[in-house]
């Protein structure tokens, strides 16, 4: 039987870029949690649900500082576009330029439950880690439907 994907989802989300000697680099992160720690496609770009009322890239900042712990930079954003992921979640994203240390990456905690229906709460980190890689690289880390916001980016930043 299908998953049932849950219609009206709609999240922001915010990657930090850079252009360097290598060329462009960008900021992925790594979904913490007991679920995404040994999957291959466990990144993901910092993003969240929209709250009623909040403007999608005020949602995109918010995320980006729970999920990173740094003020997004104050620069011009690039708006990406949406993309709808498998669970039928759409996201819509934003590009920003600007540096971090991965080292100083903090995040939110959340409570889960876990081992999936044992009543068992457990708190995790939002994102347990980040990491600056090519465009290229991101796109075989990120889950599948992010994809085409690199893509963009690409098209947009230039190689």
């Amino acid at each position: 039987m299908a998953k049932k994907k849950k219609a009206g989802r709609v999240s922001a989300g915010l990657i930090l870029y850079r252009v360097g000697p290598g060329g462009l680099e960008v900021l992925i992160a790594h979904m913490g949690g007991p679920h995404w720690a040994r999957k291959e496609r466990g990144w993901s770009i910092p993003k969240g649900e929209i709250d009623p009322g909040e403007e999608p890239l005020e949602t995109a900042r918010r995320e980006f500082r729970e999920e990173v712990g740094i003020e997004p930079p104050a620069g011009a954003p690039i708006h990406l576009g949406e993309i709808t992921q498998r669970s039928g979640k759409r996201v819509l994203a934003w590009a920003i330029e600007g540096d971090f240390d991965p080292t100083q990456q903090t995040s939110v905690m959340c409570e889960i439950e876990w081992p999936p229906k044992s009543g068992e709460k457990i708190e995790i980190p939002e994102v347990d880690r980040v990491e600056w890689v090519p465009p290229a690289t991101a796109k075989n880390l990120v889950i599948d439907g992010q994809i085409p916001l690199f893509d963009r980016l690409e098209k947009l930043v230039g190689r």
